[in-house]
């Protein structure tokens, strides 16, 4: 594993993709919604990169920020809406319950992986030397 991460571009990926997340949630466009949807999936292939994961940033970047979205964006374009205002509005009474409970479910899997002591095996460790798909290939 690369031991010399840089913290500054980690976060910098994580926080793009934490509020690149919340802008698809929140936006009122759907188009925007699919754009920050897109910004999200490569800040995510940035931080596989940064561990030296390249065969998952790539298959991040091919799969889920190439393919899903311009589906997404095409059945989007097929609907024919008029106008596309306020075509992503969430109900107001539901916002402070979805993120009172969004928060509830992040401290609460926060404390689940702090507390757990899961120590790998050498069955399941991919060696991260070179080529990390050599490593998926063995396994």
């Amino acid at each position: 594993m690369n031991n010399d991460l840089n913290p500054a571009l980690f976060y910098f990926l994580a926080s793009v993709m934490l509020l690149s997340a919340l802008a698809i949630v929140y936006c009122r466009n759907l188009v925007y919604s699919a754009l920050f949807m897109v910004v999200c999936f490569l800040s995510i292939a940035g931080l596989y990169a940064m561990i030296s994961a390249d065969f998952l940033a790539a298959v991040q970047i091919m799969v889920y920020a190439g393919t899903i979205v311009i589906l997404i964006v095409l059945c989007i374009m097929i609907t024919r809406r008029t106008t596309m205002e306020r075509t992503n509005m969430p109900e107001k009474k539901y916002i402070l319950r979805a993120s009172v409970l969004a928060g509830l479910l992040f401290f609460l899997l926060a404390y689940i992986f702090v507390n757990s002591e899961v120590l790998p095996t050498t069955n399941n460790i991919i060696a991260l030397s070179g080529d990390t798909v050599s490593g998926l290939a063995d396994l």
